[in-house]
């Protein structure tokens, strides 16, 4: 039974749940961002807003503080778990080069033959709202790119308006999980914000209820103090990241166009105004995806691009055929001399009782001959059908230069 499309996946994503949740490689760091949140919000509600509800005289506005601030922390798990364990926009691979996009060129080789190579052009241009882009083939996924789409080198997949690999969540942030990002930031931003209001708070009421100065009651609540540095130092963090976004969404920008493009002075032909832009990025339909990780694998047959091997000149078959009739006709000859040499051989026989000391020097002679001329001819270089000799034709010059010896020997004989 075929498996599924998760488990020969390619990439260097992680799934979980049979296909249904994908991960990027370094999803081992999102056990780490989770306790970066939890752990200062347990803080915050065991020794901050537990004792802020005595402070308020109504239990109910006391309640709320803590209320809230699980609440908002759930949202940013929710968030989170949206930006990481889904599809950012994987461009699905293809099993082989588009065939529409095949050139063929010729290369000249030493024999004057011409060969045809197969290349496929690295750049391509397409039309975007009536301006021409240009996108680039991925040898990888072997497709080209759509617009604003890159390949991620830790992923290892081709990324539909990719802006970044983020570290922090373990995953692409492509065009089907930006929002979600973008969000988490925002919402991180502002639960650091609210845990600093909210421990600074108690602070003050410590201060008035003891009637004492700061930094008696930074001692009596340190807790407090942690939360304060703590959430001041993640807010330069996350609420860097959410200002540097806020621009990019109002010039409809990614991260990888922001930092590649930006010295070129290039027209960003996506930038349909500030708000068309929000609107863009907030109220459009997320794309289903392009994957179906689920699904049973089906094998495809292999694809054979049909192509000539080789260019034939204008004329070669007729040289061919003209050289196909002379070498039959070489070894028609050959036949004929070889019955000559089996009445040579047959009268050298004959004589062999008169004279055979001389005979046995004759002939060791004109094998002695044969022999010396026989490696001459062999050991010329060998060449393909193009141009050179094959196998049977040196066997033909071969054994054509031990006849006309036999033959020499012959009419010596006679003269005789």
């Amino acid at each position: 039974m075929a498996g599924r499309v998760y488990e020969a996946w390619k990439g260097s994503n992680k799934f979980l749940f049979g296909g249904r949740l994908i991960f990027g490689p370094d999803a081992w760091s999102l056990p780490f961002t989770l306790l970066l949140i939890i752990t200062p919000v347990t803080l915050f509600s065991v020794f901050v807003a537990t004792h802020l509800r005595h402070r308020f005289f109504s239990n109910t506005a006391g309640d709320a503080i803590l209320v809230v601030a699980i609440l908002f922390t759930l949202f940013v798990l929710i968030l989170l778990f949206l930006t990481s364990a889904r599809d950012p926009g994987i461009v699905p691979r293809n099993l082989h080069p588009p065939e529409e996009e095949l050139c063929y060129e010729a290369t000249v080789s030493a024999d004057g033959r011409q060969a045809p190579t197969v290349q496929i052009p690295r750049t391509k241009e397409v039309m975007v709202y009536g301006v021409p882009v240009r996108v680039k083939y991925c040898d990888t996924c072997m497709l080209y790119r759509p617009p604003r789409c890159s390949h991620c080198s830790i992923c290892n997949n081709c990324v539909e308006r990719f802006d970044h690999h983020c570290p922090w969540v373990g995953q692409c942030i492509g065009v089907r999980n930006y929002r979600f990002f973008f969000m988490f930031v925002s919402s991180a931003t502002l639960l650091c914000i609210y845990v600093f209001s909210m421990s600074a708070l108690y602070i003050k009421f410590l201060m008035n209820n003891n009637q004492s100065t700061v930094w008696r009651a930074m001692r009596e609540s340190p807790w407090s103090v942690m939360l304060m540095i703590y959430s001041f130092i993640s807010l330069w963090f996350v609420g860097g990241l959410t200002g540097f976004h806020l621009y990019l969404i109002s010039t409809n920008q990614t991260t990888y166009e922001n930092f590649r493009y930006r010295s070129d002075n290039r027209i960003n032909v996506y930038d349909r105004g500030c708000s068309n832009n929000f609107l863009e990025t907030f109220c459009s339909k997320v794309k289903p995806s392009r994957n179906d990780f689920r699904a049973f694998m089906r094998e495809e047959p292999p694809r054979n691009i049909t192509m000539a091997t080789t260019w034939e000149r204008p004329g070669e078959e007729e040289e061919e055929c003209s050289d196909l009739e002379e070498q039959r006709q070489k070894v028609e000859d050959d036949l004929d001399i070889d019955e000559d040499v089996m009445k040579l051989q047959q009268r050298s026989n004959a004589e062999e009782s008169s004279d055979p000391a001389h005979h046995m020097v004759e002939v060791d002679q004109m094998r002695v001959g044969s022999c010396e001329r026989a490696p001459t001819i062999r050991s010329e270089v060998r060449h393909g059908n193009w141009g050179g000799r094959s196998s049977a034709q040196e066997d033909v010059v071969s054994g054509s230069s031990v006849i006309r010896e036999s033959r020499s020997y012959a009419a010596a004989e006679e003269g005789r």
